[in-house]
């Protein structure tokens, strides 16, 4: 059976590259009928905090991204929090020091440091020479004797060669002498990213592992960590990064790519689903798609090599597509109550048919809410130089044809354009000024009927009031 997973760390709000990461991986086990898994690396202590991880949760679900075994539903692989894991990892620590594969290490960040300057001014690569290994089994106990806590090593073999194919990117070919040693344990004894998600993939039986490229450089290290112990590895595919528009890559930090800010701001589930899955990924229907039709469609033989920027604008097509395919039950839940009681009654389904075409978000909503049934417009200069393109004739003409015919707005204008013989955008320019204060929007026979006659009337009084004015 096909078993993928999420590993989020909960330092931090989730970006949308990590969540496309869950959903690539939730889509390819819906196709392949297989089981989704949730698990929260939370080794770092620092860092970690709980409720990064109850929002992240609660951001996954609102999303539509669920979990077969993980937090809150539990499985036979549990504890899903690493923090719980400790004494799992301490047995394979121990394994690889009984092997001879694993070693503690005294070095601090100082000399580290100092030896990575070094290297590199000797223009070698970067990596830990070595330096602990060579301690005696008299030294290790002397220097912790001395108080000294020491991270534990995984000891790299030399002159070998780790190759695998990757989902994404192909045939993959790494050298041993290339890495050095690596912590797989911290001084503190908490468990690195590089040692506990390559455990867990394995004793939870994770199949198809989806996640971003720069995690490639660690599949070695991790294939290394599960061979040296006779576990099982899983197969990996490194999803290119999606980039902002400086190119840079998305982060935690920038919160204007934030799933939860996202949600805050109004986007719709669907609409998010839709952008993502086609991030990276080929899709030949260029429709919105439902989760089962996204997951159906999903293929890891057409996900792409090259980096994917993100693209607001092409959110927005997806957000505006998403809007206007939601059931009208729907629509007033997400547009919330504080816009439906400031709506009549009897007006509200005609309200959404009417701004649904003209609105991404409730915000727009709440402004189309204040021009419709506000008892007056708050005009800025720009609209009152639209106004006085129109003369008292023009105004007065319009009251005269509201008393006459109320809300006909068909006919209102024909009285308009024959006795003061105007037309085109000086007919109707003013008067879409006059009653939403907008030079864009719904037709006018929509505005007129969600206005009544009344407030038609108050509206074009108080245009002829600002004409005379100035």
């Amino acid at each position: 059976m096909i078993r993928t997973r999420f590993s989020p760390s909960p330092t931090g709000m989730l970006h949308l590259g990590n969540v496309r990461a869950a959903l690539f991986s939730v889509l390819y086990a819906k196709k392949m009928n297989g089981q989704f898994i949730l698990r929260i690396e939370d080794t770092d202590v620092v860092r970690s905090d709980e409720k990064f991880s109850d929002i992240l949760q609660t951001d996954l679900q609102w999303l539509g991204i669920h979990w077969q075994e993980g937090p809150g539903v539990g499985g036979p692989h549990a504890p899903y929090f690493q923090s719980q894991r400790h004494e799992i990892y301490a047995k394979y620590y121990d394994k690889l020091e009984q092997l001879g594969l694993a070693y503690p290490c005294f070095c601090s960040d100082h000399e580290l440091a100092l030896n990575r300057k070094l290297q590199l001014s000797r223009g070698q690569p970067p990596r830990y020479p070595g330096t602990c290994f060579k301690l005696t089994k008299e030294d290790v106990a002397a220097k912790i004797a001395e108080g000294k806590k020491p991270a534990l090593r995984f000891h790299v073999p030399l002159k070998k060669s780790i190759d695998f194919v990757d989902a994404v990117k192909g045939a993959q070919h790494f050298n041993s002498d290339d890495i050095g040693d690596f912590i797989i344990r911290r001084a503190e004894g908490t468990a690195s990213f590089m040692f506990c998600n390559a455990i867990d993939d394995s004793l939870m039986g994770v199949t198809q592992v989806l996640r971003g490229e720069d995690h490639l450089a660690n599949t070695p290290r991790q294939l290394m960590i599960l061979e040296s112990l006779n576990l099982h590895t899983p197969k990996y595919g490194h999803l290119s990064l999606i980039t902002s528009d400086d190119g840079a890559k998305l982060s935690k930090r920038g919160e204007s790519f934030s799933l939860h800010d996202l949600h805050n701001e109004g986007y719709l589930p669907k609409a998010i689903l839709n952008y993502l899955s086609r991030l990276s990924h080929t899709y030949e229907q260029n429709k919105l798609m439902s989760f089962e039709e996204l997951a159906n469609d999903f293929h890891l033989e057409k996900l792409s090599r090259s980096s994917a920027r993100f693209d607001r604008n092409q959110l927005l097509h997806w957000q505006k597509e998403a809007v206007m395919a939601m059931d009208i039950k729907d629509v007033w839940p997400w547009l919330g109550d504080e816009i439906k009681n400031k709506v009549p009654a009897d007006l509200q389904d005609a309200f959404i048919d009417v701004v649904r075409p003209n609105i991404c978000f409730p915000s727009e909503a709440s402004e189309w809410v204040t021009i419709l049934f506000s008892p007056k417009l708050d005009l800025d200069e720009e609209k009152i130089n639209l106004l006085k393109t129109a003369d008292e004739a023009f105004f007065k003409t319009l009251l005269e044809a509201v008393a006459q015919h109320g809300t006909d707005i068909k006919t209102i204008l024909n009285d308009v354009k024959q006795k003061l013989n105007v037309s085109g955008k000086n007919l109707f320019m003013p008067v879409r000024i006059a009653l939403t204060g907008q030079q864009h929007g719904p037709e006018l026979p929509q505005i007129v009927n969600l206005l009544g006659k009344d407030r038609m009337q108050k509206r074009f009084e108080q245009a002829l009031e600002i004409v005379r004015a100035n």
